[in-house]
């Protein structure tokens, strides 16, 4: 990814492209996060895009580049929400051809939505996306301490929700 990077910085659109695309799926699953509807995420991602296009100028080192992206795209879903553009009831199944959702992840989804936001965004980042808990930290510019208890209290409420305890790997397993 470094190497694209370095590509798109150069002005390369090509790479810019190639590098936006390896990132959709986890720019959506972010957004999904915050916001409930298709519009919105959406506008998030695309906003965030244009930042990242506008801006990449400014990244100083390369390989910061995602959890670059994903502060920018948290930033816009904050606006958004802020904006009061949240439309979709959060009960909504989401249609079939236009998300990455599937419906056997539906469940999942629902679970982590009927989270406080600062669980489900750490759940989400460590779980989904894979980033360690320094990661995390930086990214949502938090104590490593801090993201260490979300982590726990988050996994502590998604159980008493779903009433049972799920081990580690259900959480990983569930959203493939």
């Amino acid at each position: 990814m470094k190497f694209l990077v370095k590509r798109a910085k150069r002005h390369d659109n090509n790479a810019f492209v190639e590098l936006m695309e390896s990132q959709k799926l986890t720019m959506y699953k972010i957004a999904r996060s915050y916001l409930r509807s298709e519009d919105d995420i959406a506008d998030a991602i695309q906003d965030t895009i244009l930042t990242c296009y506008e801006k990449l100028d400014s990244l100083e080192n390369e390989q910061f580049f995602k959890t670059w992206l994903i502060r920018i795209l948290m930033n816009k879903c904050i606006d958004i929400l802020n904006a009061g553009r949240r439309e979709c009831p959060t009960e909504q199944l989401p249609e079939q051809g236009g998300s990455c959702v599937s419906l056997e992840n539906y469940e999942f989804y629902e679970l982590l939505n009927s989270l406080d936001e600062k669980y489900r965004l750490i759940l989400i980042l460590y779980y989904v996306e894979g980033f360690k808990i320094r990661e995390i930290a930086q990214i949502l510019d938090l104590e490593e301490n801090t993201v260490k208890t979300r982590l726990s209290r988050g996994r502590r409420e998604a159980a008493k929700e779903y009433r049972f305890e799920p081990p580690a790997r259900y959480l990983k397993q569930a959203i493939r």
